[in-house]
C-alpha cells in the first residue's frame, strides 16, 4: 500500500440509524463495510434510489457484519450498478442475507404490482428498487468466512470477523491496513441474551466505528420483560382481543416464540392459537438447527417450541387468518411496520380496540411503528388510511442491541488510545449521549460524522 492516506466515505448510518455503508479507500483498494437499505423517513428512503456518490464498479469487495436488511439490503442494487467483487460474511450471515434479500425482492415486486393495480403510486408505472432476478445475480458473489480467523484480502490488508451476539452470524470486523487496525462494531448484542452468547470485545482499535442505536438509554433485563408480556397477553384475552407482535424475522421472532412457549409451558397464559407468520422467520428457524455453535438453544427445545406454533408460509393463509377474530397471538414481520405480513393483519384488525399491538424492538424515526408509539390514530396501509384503535404497548429489555452501559463495556478491553473514533448508526441524541459517555469514561475524543462525509486518516 503506497498511499499514506486512507479516505473513509460515510455512505449510510451516519447521522441516522439505517443504511449502513462505509467505504474504505486506500487509494489502491476500495472496501465497503456493510451495504444496507435506508428505512424510515421518506427523505432517507428516497436515497435508496440515488446512485451512491462513489464509482460502484471500482469497489473491490464488500465485508458484512451481519444479515439484517439495513446492513445488506442494498446489495442487489449495488450489483445492478456494476459491482463485480466478492461479498464476505460468516456462513450464518450469508444464509440470513439470502433469506432477507429474497423476501425483500419479493415484497418490492408485490408492492409495485399492487401499486400499479390499485393506482396509489405517484410513479407510472411503479417499479421495485430491485426484484428477485437481481437477488439471484447477487448470491453468487457471496463467500463464507470463519469467525475469529485472520483472512488475507490484499497485500498488507487482512480482516477478522469476531462473534458479536445481536443475531445469528453477527460479528464486528477488524480490518488491518498495513498494521493500523480499523474496527467496525456492526450492531453489538446484549451481554445477557436468552438466545445468544455475549459479544466478544476488541483489544485494539486505532480507528473505531461504533454504533450508538441505544446511546444514553438503558434496557431492563430480559427476564423483567417476561412478566409484562404475561400481563399484556392476559389483559388482551380478557377483552376478547388478539395480540399482534411486529417482529424482525431474524432472532427477535424466535425470541418471542421462546418467551410465549415458556409462558404457555408454565401455564402462565391461556392456551390459544399462536401464529408465526413469516416465511423468512420459518427459514431462520431451520437455520437455528444448523448453527448450534452460534446460540444457546438445544435442538429438542427448538423442536418443542415450534410444535406449539402455526408457522404460516403461504400468503393465502395470511389472508384467511387476518379476518379471523378469535383471540390469538400473531408474530409477523416487519419489526418497524415498514412492510411485511403484519400490515395485512393491521389492515383488517387495526380498528378493534380489544386488540393489542406490542412493540418489542427499536422503532426508527419516520417508521409506522414510531408514529403509532407517538400516538398517531391513523395508519397508512397499501395506499389507504386505516383508523387505528388498537391498544399499543411497548416492552423494553428485549432489544437485540446493546444499551448504553453495554456499549461502554464493549470498549473496555481496548488497550491503546484510538486515534479516531466515529460514532455511527444512531439518531442525533443517542450519538451525542454515547460521545459524552466515551469522554467521561475513557477520556477519548470522538466524532459524529454526517451522511456522505469523507474523513481522511493519516
Amino acid at each position: 500500500m503506497k498511499n499514506n492516506k486512507i479516505n473513509i466515505h460515510f455512505l449510510g448510518a451516519a447521522g441516522t440509524v439505517t443504511g449502513s455503508k462505509y467505504l474504505v479507500d486506500t487509494g489502491e483498494r476500495k472496501i465497503l463495510i456493510d451495504c444496507g437499505l435506508f428505512q424510515g423517513l421518506k427523505e432517507l428512503r428516497l436515497k435508496n434510489w440515488e446512485h451512491p456518490p462513489v464509482e460502484v464498479s471500482e469497489i473491490d469487495m464488500v465485508l458484512l457484519t451481519h444479515g439484517h436488511l439495513d446492513h445488506t439490503g442494498y446489495l442487489p442494487r449495488l450489483v445492478k450498478q456494476g459491482f463485480k467483487g466478492p461479498i464476505y460474511g460468516t456462513n450464518p450471515t450469508l444464509d440470513i442475507a439470502e433469506i432477507i434479500l429474497n423476501d425483500s425482492g419479493k415484497i418490492q415486486e408485490q408492492e409495485a404490482e399492487r401499486a400499479n393495480k390499485e393506482g396509489y403510486s405517484k410513479h407510472s408505472p411503479a417499479e421495485p428498487l430491485y426484484d428477485l432476478k437481481d437477488v439471484e445475480k447477487t448470491i453468487p458473489h457471496f463467500k463464507g468466512v470463519p469467525q475469529a480467523q485472520w483472512i488475507p484480502l490484499f497485500d498488507g490488508i487482512r480482516a477478522r470477523f469476531q462473534y458479536n451476539g445481536h443475531i445469528l452470524g453477527a460479528t464486528y470486523i477488524e480490518l488491518d491496513l498495513n498494521g493500523k487496525r480499523f474496527v467496525f462494531s456492526g450492531d453489538i448484542g446484549r451481554t445477557n441474551d436468552l438466545l445468544l452468547y455475549p459479544p466478544l470485545k476488541p483489544k485494539k482499535a486505532d480507528v473505531l466505528f461504533i454504533e450508538s442505536t441505544y446511546g444514553g438509554r438503558f434496557h431492563p433485563d430480559e427476564v423483567e420483560a417476561i412478566p409484562q408480556i404475561e400481563k399484556l397477553v392476559k389483559d388482551t384475552f380478557d377483552r376478547g382481543g388478539s395480540l399482534f407482535v411486529p417482529s424482525f424475522s431474524v432472532e427477535r421472532a424466535q425470541l418471542m416464540m421462546l418467551i410465549f412457549w415458556k409462558l404457555l409451558k408454565e401455564n402462565k397464559i391461556p392456551k390459544v392459537q399462536m401464529i408465526m407468520d413469516s416465511p423468512m422467520g420459518a427459514s431462520v428457524l431451520e437455520l437455528f438447527h444448523r448453527t448450534r455453535d452460534w446460540h444457546r438453544l438445544e435442538d429438542n427445545e427448538c423442536d418443542e417450541m415450534c410444535s406449539h406454533f402455526t408457522v404460516v408460509s403461504s400468503y393465502r393463509e395470511t389472508m384467511e387468518l387476518r379476518t379471523d377474530n378469535k383471540p390469538k397471538i400473531v408474530i409477523a414481520g416487519s419489526g418497524m411496520l415498514t412492510g411485511g405480513r403484519i400490515l395485512n393483519y393491521l389492515e383488517t384488525q387495526a380498528q378493534n380496540p380489544n386488540n393489542t399491538l406490542l412493540f418489542v424492538g427499536y422503532q426508527a424515526e419516520g417508521t409506522r411503528g414510531r408514529k403509532l408509539l407517538e400516538g398517531e390514530k391513523e395508519l397508512k396501509v397499501y395506499g389507504k388510511w386505516v383508523p387505528f384503535k388498537m391498544q399499543v404497548a411497548e416492552v423494553e429489555g428485549l432489544s437485540a442491541h446493546a444499551d448504553h452501559a453495554e456499549l461502554m463495556d464493549w470498549m473496555s478491553k481496548i488497550k491503546n488510545r484510538p486515534e479516531r473514533i466515529f460514532i455511527v448508526h444512531g439518531e442525533k441524541e443517542s450519538a451525542e449521549a454515547l460521545q459524552k459517555g466515551i469522554k467521561e469514561t475513557y477520556g477519548w475524543d470522538s466524532e459524529i460524522p454526517q451522511l456522505y462525509n469523507i474523513e481522511e486518516i493519516e
